[in-house]
């Protein structure tokens, strides 16, 4: 019997994760038995969810609020909770105090318990933990040097990962996650958020805007395979692991000109025609210093399995979103 804990579980990837459980009802070959729920607003956890579920709405950021969520000693928990990159960037006291005092505190919620109590910890860290000068392609090794703050936070959340399993304090384990695409629902504050975008919008029949070159590459993964990710991350034998507690997920290096090539041959190239290009100097300096392919093979070693070309990954979306061939494939009026 497994009771688990989802930080952040009214975003895209906590929802995925959710229904993921809800769906099997199973982690590891064990019966999830109960789940908490915390987020912003209330998460809404699927029909399907047959067994206890708290949902808790608060910032798990503010004193007393880890505390409430580990109360009752959850035995996983996926902690993907967070202030995105491009909003991290903009509000600098906002991601430092939600993306690392946050994280500390819901660490030193786990530590007060004690009795033994030592959970499974699986932590959504980012690639952005990298930057430039960097080789390519990036060992899972790579000394970090983040050029955001955002980077910097989770590369801080790392570290305090690493130094509180190593105290025996929690049994964590940090995956490095590639950008998620495409990501379903509305666009988010994401520096990364278009890579989505000009799939996801044009396929809806809506205008997509692109505000880098075509060439710009970036290392990404489908809802699918993050999600994959996560189930995996919480059975792993953390023993393999040793002292390096954190992992570089399997990924595909994809540039924006082979996403829209994927997209018309997908969908014709009726729908490309919906993507603006908006130059935004801004998101493009941020992307820039973005690392944009890895050796994931420790990764993979360990049982991570990455997506295997693109158009898996828009295929996937398109049976998730119920968008069928007939659909994107006929014309757009205006």
């Amino acid at each position: 019997m497994v009771h688990v804990l989802v930080t952040g579980a009214a975003g895209m990837l906590g929802r995925k994760l959710v229904e993921t459980l809800a769906r099997g009802g199973l982690l590891g070959g064990r019966e999830v038995t109960r789940m908490t729920l915390s987020d912003m607003v209330a998460p809404q956890p699927p029909d399907t969810l047959a067994m206890p579920v708290t949902s808790i709405a608060g910032d798990f950021s503010r004193p007393g609020a880890a505390e409430t969520l580990v109360a009752h000693k959850p035995d996983v928990i996926f902690h993907l909770a967070a202030v995105v990159s491009g909003e991290a960037e903009a509000e600098m006291e906002k991601g430092y105090e939600i993306n690392l005092d946050g994280t500390r505190r819901l660490l030193d919620a786990i530590r007060d318990i004690g009795g033994g109590y030592c959970p499974r910890v699986v932590f959504a860290s980012s690639l952005a933990v990298f930057g430039a000068p960097l080789p390519d392609p990036i060992p899972d090794t790579h000394h970090l040097t983040p050029l955001t703050s955002y980077g910097t936070q989770k590369a801080m959340c790392e570290l305090l990962l690493a130094d509180y399993s190593r105290r025996g304090l929690i049994d964590g384990i940090g995956i490095r996650l590639p950008t998620v695409v495409v990501r379903p629902g509305r666009p988010n504050k994401a520096a990364s958020g278009f890579f989505s975008g000009i799939i996801r919008e044009p396929l809806n029949g809506e205008e997509a805007i692109l505000p880098v070159d075509d060439d710009t590459a970036h290392w990404i993964a489908s809802p699918r395979a993050a999600t994959g990710y996560l189930m995996h991350a919480a059975t792993l034998d953390t023993q393999a692991l040793g002292a390096q507690r954190n992992l570089t997920m399997p990924g595909l290096r994809i540039t924006v000109a082979q996403e829209i090539e994927t997209l018309a041959r997908i969908a014709g190239p009726t729908r490309t025609q919906l993507i603006r290009r908006e130059p935004d100097p801004v998101i493009a300096r941020i992307v820039a210093g973005w690392p944009r392919s890895f050796d994931a093979a420790r990764a993979e070693a360990l049982g991570f399995q990455p997506d295997p070309d693109f158009e898996t990954v828009v295929r996937a979306y398109m049976e998730d979103a119920g968008i069928g061939s007939d659909a994107v494939l006929t014309p757009t009026s205006g």
